[in-house]
């Protein structure tokens, strides 16, 4: 019998969540894993361990230690007893046993792999179980990604491109088939987002605040600052792959930015 997925989403709707976090309880010859238990809400603690029933657990995990993802995985393991597997400890997130690129978890008759994809946080985790994708934040279903680091962000989307799975359960939104599909239109957003910043500058937009006009002109005021952060993290990028230079040592929105004269 093939593994089955079911999502316990968190009550944590709101700008950068969407919907809210979504909790997935997978289900595989009468044990369980919980990935990505979410925030620390009594209710969804409920609702997690209502979904779990008279089943086996064996696992906690957590994709990285954003606090939308991970806070519940400790509480929620020492109600379970079982242990909780992530990359490194963060904010209100300990695991038990640091998984590293490759490491897998038992769950009935199958393997859940980690696979590290650094560029949303350095710690991040996608979860692979056959042809199924927990992309956490590394790939949501109808929003783009805030980026930590945008080279290693992109090198990561290819990392699970070539992974050829078909299904794609994010940390927020709905589950996307076709997942080469979709990683392929990750990929050409971010190349099409770093050509938009180049353009701008071309077109005279000398600061982050300015090239934030040109290229997120109907970005909602609450988004801008994370707008700006992604300009900031692309620039970074550019300035290493040599297209452009900064006047100024710290970057911020009124940084002078100038492509490099040998473009």
């Amino acid at each position: 019998m093939s593994p089955s997925v079911e999502t316990v989403l968190a009550p944590n709707p709101g700008p950068y969540t969407g919907p809210g976090t979504n909790t997935y309880v997978v289900v595989d010859g009468g044990e369980i894993a919980v990935i990505d238990p979410g925030p620390v809400v009594e209710g969804h603690l409920a609702a997690i361990l209502q979904a779990v029933g008279d089943r086996t657990p064996v696992a906690v995990l957590a994709t990285h230690t954003h606090d939308d993802h991970a806070p519940l995985s400790n509480p929620l393991a020492r109600r379970l007893d079982v242990p909780v597997y992530g990359y490194e400890p963060g904010p209100a997130f300990d695991p038990d046993v640091r998984l590293r690129d490759g490491d897998s978890v038992r769950v009935g008759n199958s393997a859940i792999e980690a696979v590290h994809t650094p560029g949303h946080t350095a710690d991040h985790l996608c979860f692979m179980m056959r042809e199924r994708l927990f992309t956490g934040d590394h790939i949501m279903g109808g929003s783009t990604v805030v980026m930590e680091d945008a080279a290693a962000y992109l090198d990561s989307l290819y990392r699970v491109r070539d992974l050829g799975v078909g299904r794609i359960e994010p940390g927020h939104g709905p589950a996307m088939d076709d997942a080469g599909a979709v990683i392929d239109a990750y990929i050409d957003h971010r190349r099409a987002r770093e050509q938009q910043i180049l353009s701008s500058i071309r077109g005279g937009a000398g600061t982050v605040d300015a090239i934030v006009d040109a290229v997120y002109a109907s970005v909602p005021d609450e988004l801008r600052a994370a707008a700006a952060h992604q300009v900031i993290v692309q620039l970074r990028k550019l300035s290493a792959d040599e297209l452009v230079w900064f006047r100024a040592g710290e970057m911020g929105p009124s940084t002078m930015v100038e492509l490099n004269a040998e473009w």
